[in-house]
């Protein structure tokens, strides 16, 4: 919990450079705007579990990753039973990198989470992201395309989505696989972060079915 707090204080820093990326989604419809690898991601703005408004954009010139996540998932529950989430959060947060975890979740799902519980939840697994934010009407999962939880992003500092797909190329659910997956993610920002190319850009998603608002 308490990383969870100095993350918070490390984004309320961050937010004073703010630096608009090349595409700005202000308003959101709904409607699908998939981003490819390569082009620039769509800029948000949604709430965090603490009514906080937060905008991509505010991380203009870091590494940002968007994890699109469920607790009630039994995908997401073996990244974070494991362990293996929250050490990815820890390691590339502690590099200056913005892990924002992202709930599509619709109201009225049967696995919704108000934001305070939310929060409670992945707060009790020993979460460590920057921010924890609310999407319930499923705006910005859409923009993104984001198809299942956990559905993961790594954005570069220009703001161009160099990766976007699965955590790793185990499609289970069993913690068990976690050990000797090839973890995409990972790669990508260790990649990305030494100055090279990023050598697998996407990754066929697995997990739980996002439950968009309709």
């Amino acid at each position: 919990m308490r990383a969870f707090s100095n993350n918070r204080r490390r984004f309320t820093l961050s937010a004073a450079a703010v630096i608009a990326l090349p595409t700005a989604l202000t308003a959101l419809p709904g409607a699908a705007l998939a981003v490819s690898i390569g082009e620039a991601a769509p800029d948000f703005e949604l709430k965090d579990t603490h009514g906080k408004t937060v905008k991509l954009a505010d991380f203009k010139g870091r590494h940002v990753v968007l994890e699109w996540t469920n607790p009630g998932c039994p995908f997401v529950q073996k990244h974070y039973s494991s362990q293996n989430m929250q050490s990815l959060q820890k390691e590339f947060v502690g590099r200056n990198v913005a892990w924002l975890s992202i709930s599509s979740t619709a109201r009225g799902a049967t696995d919704y989470l108000e934001p305070a519980a939310l929060q409670a939840k992945y707060q009790g697994w020993g979460a460590a992201p920057t921010a924890l934010l609310m999407d319930d009407a499923g705006g910005v999962g859409k923009a993104y395309g984001a198809k299942t939880t956990p559905h993961m992003y790594v954005i570069d500092p220009g703001g161009k989505l160099i990766y976007a797909g699965g955590i790793d190329d185990k499609r289970s659910a069993d913690p068990a696989d976690v050990k000797g997956a090839r973890n995409f993610v990972k790669a990508a920002l260790t990649e990305s972060l030494a100055g090279k190319a990023v050598s697998t850009g996407t990754a066929t998603p697995y997990g739980c079915s996002v439950k968009y608002a309709s």
